[in-house]
């Protein structure tokens, strides 16, 4: 296999290995523009409150027996929901959080939190209900699985910059593979890291908002808040998981497999002292020996033996055989 054949080798992990970067960045992009549906639709976990069920008696306060009060509390839980600032849904990301309200039954996206590292949603927080006294009604359940969150975020987060940033490192070292299987040994490796960490986050972002969506749904079903998961985030995650095993697949084939040398041999003819294997050579005679490119030059005389140049005779005397004046080249 020439040049050509080892670039052709390497052209399959280097796609592979760029599509999962590409994953990678649509994730980091879900949430970053309120305007943009599609990436609007790319969201870890979805918490919807649309139809939120809280009572102005649910909270720890005193309300004065006024009329107002009276009508306030005739309104029940969409004043509630008003007060503290409550929208239909929230979506999740990696980066913040966006929240809207539905208008003529479709998803509208009103506003997105500022972006942050280590980023993790916090209900009370974003609710509103840190005064409100609401927040007596989350589960101690829900409290602790709030804190694992929080703490399971940060690694999360940290499993994505390096798996973006060894995927990014993968790429650039692929380049040298086309030249050596050292080459691809090197990048073998560098993506087996990338690898690594793109199934540990893949991992822990599924199992963590799988776990949070199970602690909102039996804490906060009394109260109509509802759960779920972002079918679309979680395909391009484990697509970026899909392309990056693959790539290493290929890498590895390609550092033992895919060579760069030509199979063919290649033969100078007229190149002084360069003969083709497997052909024949001449030899010098046993009863002679050749000076220079001319003529044999034979010697006799009482005493005087025939040098052999390295060639056996194979016993011509005893054995009656004729010398053989050519040898294979490779001899």
């Amino acid at each position: 296999m020439g040049k050509g054949g080892r670039v052709l080798c390497i052209g399959l992990p280097m796609a592979l290995s760029i599509a999962s970067l590409i994953c990678l960045v649509i994730v980091g992009l879900g949430g970053t523009n309120k305007n943009n549906a599609n990436l609007n639709n790319l969201y870890f976990f979805r918490a919807n409150t649309t139809d939120i069920d809280i009572s102005p008696s649910d909270l720890n306060i005193n309300i004065p027996d006024t009329p107002l009060t009276d009508g306030i509390i005739d309104k029940g839980t969409d004043t509630v929901k008003d007060a503290v600032g409550v929208r239909d849904f929230y979506h999740v990301s990696l980066w913040n959080y966006c929240a809207g309200d539905f208008e003529d039954g479709k998803d509208k996206v009103t506003m997105c939190s500022p972006r942050q590292n280590k980023f993790w949603f916090n209900p009370v927080e974003v609710w509103n209900l840190n005064n409100t006294g609401i927040d007596h009604l989350f589960s101690d359940e829900l409290k602790s699985g709030l804190k694992a969150y929080e703490t399971a975020t940060k690694w999360m987060f940290i499993a994505y910059v390096v798996a973006v940033v060894t995927t990014i490192v993968e790429i650039l070292v692929g380049v040298f593979a086309i030249f050596s299987r050292l080459g691809s040994l090197a990048t073998t490796i560098v993506s087996t890291v990338s690898s690594i960490f793109i199934i540990a986050f893949a991992l822990t972002a599924t199992i963590l908002y799988s776990t949070l969506m199970g602690s909102f749904n039996e804490a906060l079903t009394q109260y109509n808040v509802r759960g779920s998961l972002g079918r679309n985030m979680y395909v391009v995650v484990w697509l970026a998981v899909a392309f990056s095993f693959g790539a290493g697949l290929f890498w590895l084939f390609s550092s033992c497999c895919c060579s760069g040398r030509s199979n063919r041999m290649k033969y100078d003819d007229g190149g002084a002292g360069r003969k083709n294997k497997g052909s024949y050579e001449r030899v010098d005679s046993p009863y002679g020996r050749r000076e220079g490119p001319g003529p044999v030059n034979f010697e006799s005389g009482p005493g005087y033996q025939a040098p052999h140049h390295g060639v056996p005779l194979n016993n011509v005397g005893n054995r009656g055989t004729a010398y053989e004046p050519y040898r294979r080249a490779d001899v």
